[in-house]
């Protein structure tokens, strides 16, 4: 790839491995299934830092510590500002190649096997990066990396409108043999609520894609019952804010719509005051199917072993309970069934599944 330096040598790989080993614990080591993760949120800081080192942007950020003190936020719009600043970092086909080879690397030496991941090409459209563009070089950069597999979910960002999400999708229809297995909209819920794209996520279901909404992060319960009605979601991408309603947690209990909760993603956007305050400890003790995601780990410091580290920490999850949270990943994902009892039996025989 030009323009870049190796992201890791044979010899290096080695020894973080040997190192990784050495200092892992159970949570690090139990194989692990992520449903709710954005490709540009999860790009590595050195990664990061390398396409700021080539786009000449280091007068903004003058070093790598510099550009981590970047990812803290006052609010959930500060968030997207600073999503859409470090957007600005992608610029050619080769960039996403470079940046899903680096996630996918890393998530692999998380232990985790299977990853349903959004990707956004409405952030792109001024950079002349057609959907079919960024989706090819998304492809090339995650099958470089053998062990894990990556499906991908085409976000249409809800901030362009209903009339730039149809064109999106378009657009994606035409490279679904490049592993994109459905949609979701991100952004802002408040101001271009779900109803909105109802239409467009009828066409999607004809043409045989799964279907998500980011719903109950920025706003509120009504939010949630607009993906359910108005687009039939076959889940919710955070649904946080369900617990303001009592009858919509027991209809997501009855009817089992999973979850794609996002822990320290919300307590870092300011959604929940704290891990604490977070009602996934609830959601569970209830019966609704949660599963448990990184959001934009790179963005928010965290992975899925730090998630399930601390949910046991702050909330008492056990191993046992954990293991059921992975579980119910693979529940919901969005595999055929013969695919999700291979991934169950792959889960069970990892020397990681059971506890030390």
């Amino acid at each position: 790839m030009g323009g870049y330096s190796p992201l890791v040598t044979r010899d290096q790989a080695k020894q973080d491995d040997q190192e990784h080993q050495t200092q892992s614990d159970w949570f690090d080591r139990v194989p692990k299934v992520e449903l709710h993760l954005h490709l540009e949120g999860a790009i590595p800081l050195p990664a990061l830092w390398q396409l700021v080192e080539k786009y000449g942007a280091t007068g903004q950020v003058a070093s790598p510590e510099a550009l981590e003190a970047r990812f803290l936020y006052r609010d959930f719009n500060h968030f997207i500002r600073t999503w859409m600043w470090k957007n600005s970092f992608l610029r050619e086909a080769e960039d996403f190649a470079f940046m899903a080879e680096a996630v996918a690397r890393w998530l692999r030496e998380q232990n985790i096997r299977y990853v349903e991941a959004f990707y956004s090409p409405p952030d792109f459209a001024h950079a002349d990066l057609t959907a079919a563009h960024i989706t090819d070089a998304i492809r090339e950069g995650v099958d470089r990396v053998d062990g894990i597999r990556v499906a991908l979910i085409a976000d249409l960002v809800r901030n362009y409108g209903p009339k730039r999400g149809a064109s999106t999708l378009d657009a994606v229809l035409e490279v679904l043999d490049r592993g994109v297995i459905g949609i979701g909209i991100g952004g802002s819920e408040a101001m271009y609520p779900a109803e909105d794209f109802a239409t467009i996520y009828e066409r999607a279901r004809a043409a045989g894609l799964r279907t998500t909404a980011h719903a109950g992060e920025a706003a509120g319960p009504t939010s949630i019952w607009g993906a359910i009605r108005a687009l039939r979601v076959d889940r919710i991408g955070h649904g946080t804010r369900a617990r303001e309603d009592a009858e919509l947690v027991a209809y997501l209990a009855e009817e089992q719509v999973p979850l794609e909760m996002c822990p320290i993603s919300n307590v870092r956007t300011s959604v929940v005051s704290g891990l604490d305050d977070h009602p996934i400890r609830a959601f569970v003790d209830r019966g609704l199917l949660v599963t448990v995601n990184t959001d934009d780990p790179a963005m928010f410091q965290t992975s899925l072993a730090h998630e399930y580290r601390q949910l046991a920490e702050v909330h008492g999850f056990s191993r046992a309970e954990i293991r059921t949270l992975i579980d119910n990943a693979v529940t919901a994902s969005w595999l055929p069934d013969e695919e999700k009892s291979q991934l169950r039996r792959d889960l069970e025989q990892d020397p990681g599944w059971v506890d030390d």
